[in-house]
């Protein structure tokens, strides 16, 4: 597992890409974050909440290409999961949805009717489609997307990681989603809003470290008041 798909409105991960090797032909498959159990990060491991069955029947989703609400209502009637968009008793928070049971399907089986009344298209990005964009600041180009850094209690992604070896040679930068005004797929292109200024002059960030409280901190105090809209439940 490398990738995810994340809502680019909300910047919440909603599925894992699973490339499931030989024993499955090489397919890749999507896993909802809300059939998630615990994840060991020492070993690498994400246990499922899924049995291989259900995997190996799950609907075929080409990840190449946009993922519709219609593949969404699907995969989640096939793996038995609560919806989480939309309203009423089938949808779940923005964040992380606790992982279910396995259950009877029948018992969350939604009809097409009520499933048509939520048929609008996700905002559904791939981690690693983004990867390589350029970032653009409100006067100049900073460098690309060369990585992310996830809450894995929320699972949201928490920053970008910049790559700014072309403007600043040997340094990464961080910003959070709050500060993306816009993504340009056709352009490949993520725009922020500060300056270049207050980039070039933001907290040093050392990707061999953790990510500490005090850290935070002080990159919100850098960078308030500097032309930027931070996530108004953003806590630091």
């Amino acid at each position: 597992m490398n990738e995810f798909y994340f809502d680019d409105i909300t910047w919440t991960i909603r599925y894992l890409v699973v490339k499931t090797g030989n024993w499955l032909s090489e397919k890749k498959v999507l896993i909802p974050h809300a059939a998630l159990g615990i994840t060991d990060w020492s070993s690498r491991i994400f246990h499922v909440n899924l049995t291989i069955e259900q995997v190996r029947n799950s609907p075929d989703i080409e990840t190449e290409k946009t993922v519709t609400r219609q593949h969404e209502i699907e995969l989640f009637n096939h793996y038995a999961l609560p919806f989480y968009w939309g309203e009423g008793f089938y949808a779940g928070p923005i964040g992380m949805v606790p992982f279910a049971p396995i259950i009877e399907k029948e018992i969350l089986k939604v009809s097409n009717d009520s499933a048509a009344q939520h048929h609008s298209d996700p905002h559904l990005r791939s981690t690693e489609n983004i990867i390589g964009y350029y970032i653009h600041a409100n006067d100049g180009e900073i460098g690309h997307v060369e990585d992310y850094i996830v809450d894995d209690k929320k699972w949201n992604i928490s920053f970008i990681v910049v790559g700014t070896h072309n403007w600043l040679p040997g340094r990464k930068v961080l910003i959070k989603p709050g500060q993306i005004s816009r993504i340009d797929c056709d352009e490949s292109r993520l725009y922020v809003n500060l300056s270049l200024e207050s980039i070039k002059n933001s907290p040093v960030f050392d990707p061999s470290k953790p990510i500490e409280k005090h850290y935070e901190i002080e990159l919100y105090n850098h960078y308030k008041g500097q032309e930027i809209h931070f996530d108004k439940n953003d806590s630091v």
